[in-house]
């Protein structure tokens, strides 16, 4: 049987091989290459060498997306992770409706990002329209908005994978360190904490990619205004390629960036959350 296995197994994994060629390996490798080419469809490049990057560089929109982006992902990855963690410790003591709360805490991460920009829009401005101001009135408005809205679509999903981490915590450790005379406070930071640890890493990931990847919300929500001051990082560099004529090479070496970027931050995340594990 394991002969047989070993023997067809590239056949089965072809498929999977086949999609993440042509859906992903190529794609990047297209994006990397036509970064130093200046071009208005693929097939009419000219190399253009670093100058592209040089261009994104050349005003503040990209800094001012980059360091938005940064203070907006800082933000909501503290408070969706507590906020999850706190409804995940809630939610696994047995309280009656438990099963439901789970379900209505987890609905708002099924809304797509759009109609859900267009919801939050209405809920903020109906409470800052009677004071003369809207959402992109003032960057502190889109800011805390975009907060709101991030952590009201992503504290369910995430409380539920803390719930399954809390769950799965051995019973007699609990107890041990109850008879041991650990309290509340030492019970959370010594055991449950620790034990969830690989979770913890798992959200934080999570979280933090997707802070920096936020497009649809951010469209949807703020568009950017006022001036451009909250707009995103993927966001500017829609706005970069497909709204200014002659800027496609420009968007796409932003591209490039921005993904290296990303990777560079969840990578040092993924080192320094298993180090601690280890750790502990």
């Amino acid at each position: 049987m394991q002969k047989s296995m070993r023997r067809y197994a590239a056949l089965f994994v072809l498929p999977a091989l086949t999609c993440f060629f042509i859906a992903f390996l190529v794609p990047m490798i297209s994006g990397v290459i036509l970064s130093f080419f200046k071009f208005s469809t693929v097939l009419d490049g000219t190399f253009v060498g670093w100058q592209n990057y040089k261009l994104a560089f050349i005003n503040n929109e990209f800094a001012t997306s980059l360091w938005f982006n940064v203070r907006f992902t800082l933000v909501s990855v503290v408070t969706i992770n507590i906020g999850a963690f706190a409804l995940a410790m809630l939610l696994t003591r047995g309280l009656k409706g438990t099963n439901a709360f789970r379900t209505i805490f987890f609905m708002p991460n099924l809304i797509g990002g759009i109609v859900l920009g267009w919801i939050w829009q209405l809920i903020i401005n109906g409470f800052l329209l009677p004071k003369g101001v809207t959402i992109v009135t003032d960057p502190k408005y889109g800011f805390w908005g975009l907060v709101v809205l991030m952590n009201w679509q992503n504290i369910g999903y995430m409380m539920v994978i803390y719930i399954a981490a809390i769950q799965n915590i051995p019973v007699e450790l609990i107890e041990a360190a109850r008879i041991d005379g650990a309290g509340n406070k030492t019970m959370l930071t010594s055991v449950i904490l620790p034990s969830i640890a690989p979770s913890l890493t798992i959200c934080l990931f999570l979280t933090i990619t997707s802070g920096f990847r936020l497009f649809d919300q951010n469209l949807a929500l703020t568009a950017g205004d006022p001036g451009k001051q909250t707009e995103m990082l993927a966001l500017n560099i829609y706005n970069t390629f497909y709204r200014r004529t002659g800027f496609e090479g420009v968007g796409q070496a932003k591209a490039v960036i921005f993904t290296l970027l990303v990777a560079l931050i969840a990578l040092t995340q993924l080192a320094i959350s298993r180090s601690r594990e280890e750790e502990a």
